[in-house]
């Protein structure tokens, strides 16, 4: 990394369950529900360049949400992201690099911006772009997160359950966030909201388990291969349910290897997203516009 450079790393995370919540205001759009973050994650490396790029993993790619997020704190950087974790199969790979992206500009271009206000940015650019609802306050805060609310940092409220757990996971590929969220949601929106009062009056990771398998299967998300998973995951007396969204598996504990599948392992991740280094001086001091600006031409 150069020496003006800045790295972040920014959770994965596991969405069990979500309602949708949409709003003409992209800061209090979003999805109520629970999931988990992980040590599995998304580094993020951010260098002030003279126009805007991303690489995932080595290859250049097109990030819709860390372009509006470098438009709304008017910076160009070159954005160099590495990751274990499977894109678009419901890790939340693209709220990491948002989020990664506007808290490693905020630190290299000194905009002086508060937690709560980068946040705001890359929730914004998510939702604009409609690649996800609430993966971004999620990843913000780590551990086991409960959104209350829908919406950035200003308007919702967030809760967790209050333990940690090795995790396995287990992927068969993609599923279209943006087709999704861009359906009739409101089968999955009351799917959503019966298990989240599953899981606020028994705030436990075995409830969240399976308030996310009810979930799966009521709003009409589980595919035949990952429902033949957690059947046998289930059979032998373990938890696990699918991700969201992707066609992709989660258990707790030793779940899916005692089921004798070879899974990833890994673990929830206790903190959020975290600047693991930052550049000695400043190179500039301008403040951007409104996060709910974000992505506007």
């Amino acid at each position: 990394m150069d020496d003006d450079g800045v790295t972040v790393f920014v959770p994965g995370h596991i969405t069990g369950f979500f309602s949708t919540h949409p709003d003409d205001d992209p800061t209090k759009a979003g999805s109520r529900g629970a999931g988990l973050t992980l040590t599995d994650g998304v580094t993020v490396d951010l260098t002030p360049a003279g126009t805007t790029r991303t690489t995932l993993n080595g290859a250049e790619i097109t990030v819709e949400p860390v372009e509006r997020v470098c438009e709304a704190l008017s910076v160009s950087a070159r954005i160099e992201a590495t990751t274990d974790l499977p894109l678009g199969a419901g890790f939340g790979v693209s709220g990491a690099l948002s989020l990664g992206s506007a808290l490693a500009a905020n630190h290299a271009f000194d905009r002086r911006l508060s937690e709560n206000e980068l946040v705001t940015i890359a929730h914004v650019a998510e939702v604009r772009s409609g690649t996800g609802l609430g993966d971004v306050v999620a990843q913000a805060k780590g551990g086991v997160p409960i959104r209350l609310d829908p919406g950035g940092p200003e308007h919702n409220r967030l809760d967790a359950v209050p333990a940690s757990t090795r995790v396995e996971y287990l992927t068969f590929g993609d599923l279209s966030t943006a087709s999704v969220l861009s359906g009739d949601t409101d089968r999955l929106t009351d799917a959503g909201l019966h298990s989240l009062s599953v899981l606020i009056e028994e705030p436990t990771l075995s409830t969240l388990v399976y308030a996310s398998r009810r979930f799966a299967r009521e709003a009409g998300l589980l595919t035949d291969r990952v429902r033949d998973v957690i059947e046998d995951v289930s059979a032998l007396g373990g938890e696990a349910s699918m991700a969201m969204l992707g066609q992709t598996v989660f258990a707790l504990d030793s779940g899916l290897s005692e089921a004798s599948y070879d899974p990833a392992v890994c673990r929830t991740h206790a903190a959020g997203a975290s600047i693991l280094d930052e550049p000695v001086a400043p190179t500039a001091t301008a403040r951007p516009s409104r996060a709910s600006n974000a992505g506007d031409p």
